[in-house]
């Protein structure tokens, strides 16, 4: 979150910062009113508490001077002040918490050189890789939901008889294939230095605010009913909040940990698309990559993780692009992103590129500044004899799994209907070099052309 501090001395570059976001549901003056009262009784208290100690001094000087009278009186005068200090504290506790309220609704600033926007339409393209070379590809490339079904690697039908639309199950290279890229991603990034952490997929209320999916998304989380638990929906959570109220040391700085995590969102058929296949699903697996730096090594390291989490699409072969994401289409707690953006040639959509499909978000590489940091209470002292201060988190997906196969399923197609494994997989495929699929089981395969 951001400061009270800051948040007094730059009221009007805050509300701007509401106004490029597009967030309407805000309102400045309400929180600088609950915060100005909350100062005033916190200094009426103060001012109380000082009488009263005059007073209780005065007390003890009456009674040894004989003065009775005088001193019962100052002890009347001394309990209305305890009742009255009581008063003032009550309903400043009451203003904290709403201010601390409010405050967990106001989103990350956004850095100087993220381009002012709407929404996604405004985003700005940085790069793109891997077109002038790209493979040839069938004439018709068929999309992954009808390739998966047809090879019978992918089943939503019975994913959605066990757990609703939105879940799937992957089959046989189907399954290989995810389990080959999690390993893979992994491998890419310990030489990287980064340190693997297998986290908890249950994460409390604490650490789904730390991180700033509560309150805001709550809607869009699982929650397990009867406990303040939640199914992870990013391994950004249960890793980032790992530090939560520690101090760490300059020298333990950056701090570079992998995770890979089942993620568990509401996000299937969002806006009534995407309700065929994989790339919109309630699970989904990722690895996931988070730093934490000191302060003024936070903007030189957004560029080297983004470079790292293109690690992996640039090994695998796949074209993409990288995005400046601009004001409208942050993520709430962020205050720069880049989007890694595959190319997935099995779709045309109206805003894929000249060369048709379209493209999936496969990582969000993010700058958090200290916002997180705050709300979960992450520190560091630079020097040992110094004061704690907030240290800087980034994170970005390296990357989500389900997406990235979609891309190898359709960019890797053959004109015989088969897929080729990128050779950056075939180890860890025991050498296999291509996906043929499988024949389907039971009685309604008969009529999709499975011999008895």
């Amino acid at each position: 979150m951001i400061s009270r501090q800051y948040l007094r001395d730059h009221s009007d570059e805050v509300r701007q910062t509401l106004a490029d976001r597009g967030v309407t549901d805000v309102d400045i003056d309400a929180v600088l009113d609950v915060d100005e009262e909350w100062r005033e009784l916190k200094a009426r208290g103060d001012d109380l508490r000082h009488e009263r100690n005059e007073v209780s001094e005065r007390i003890g000087q009456l009674k040894q001077a004989g003065s009775d009278e005088e001193a019962e009186a100052a002890i009347e005068r001394s309990q209305d002040l305890k009742e009255e200090i009581e008063q003032v504290e009550a309903r400043a506790d009451e203003l904290e918490a709403e201010l601390e309220e409010r405050l967990l609704e106001i989103p990350q600033i956004p850095q100087d050189d993220v381009p002012v926007g709407e929404d996604e339409s405004d985003n700005v393209e940085v790069r793109r890789w891997g077109f002038d070379d790209r493979r040839d590809l069938p004439a018709n490339v068929e999309p992954h939901y009808e390739l998966g079904e047809r090879m019978d690697i992918i089943d939503e039908e019975r994913g959605a008889k066990v757990s609703g639309a939105g879940f799937y199950f992957l089959k046989g290279d189907g399954a290989r294939l995810e389990h080959a890229l999690i390993q893979f991603m992994l491998d890419v990034h310990r030489e990287q230095d980064y340190v693997d952490v297998f986290p908890p997929i249950p994460v409390n209320s604490e650490a789904m605010t730390g991180t700033a999916q509560l309150p805001k998304f709550e809607e869009d989380m699982y929650g397990l009913e009867g406990d303040d638990l939640w199914l992870c929906p990013t391994a950004e959570v249960p890793v980032t909040n790992m530090y939560a109220g520690d101090v760490l040391l300059a020298d333990d700085l950056p701090v570079k940990h992998q995770a890979y995590t089942p993620n568990f969102r509401r996000e299937a058929g969002e806006h009534g698309t995407e309700t065929r296949g994989i790339v919109r699903v309630h699970q989904f697996n990722k690895v996931e990559l988070v730093n934490f730096v000191a302060p003024e090594r936070s903007d030189e390291r957004l560029e080297a993780l983004l470079d790292e989490a293109v690690e992996v699409i640039r090994r695998l072969g796949l074209p993409y692009r990288i995005l400046s994401l601009c004001t409208g289409d942050l993520t709430f707690a962020s205050a720069k992103t880049y989007d890694i953006e595959v190319w997935a040639p099995g779709d045309d959509m109206p805003d894929g590129p000249d060369e048709g499909g379209r493209w999936l978000e496969v990582s969000s590489a993010s700058n958090f500044e200290d916002f997180q940091a705050r709300r979960a209470g992450l520190r560091y002292r630079p020097e040992r004899h110094e004061s704690a201060e907030y240290l800087h988190t980034l994170n970005a997906s390296g990357t989500a799994i389900g997406r990235v196969m979609v891309a190898i399923l359709e960019y890797y197609q053959n004109e015989d209907g088969t897929v080729t494994v990128p050779e950056a997989l075939r180890p860890y495929m025991d050498g296999q070099e291509i996906i043929e699929g499988h024949e389907p089981l039971g009685e309604s395969a008969v009529g999709a052309g499975r011999r008895d």
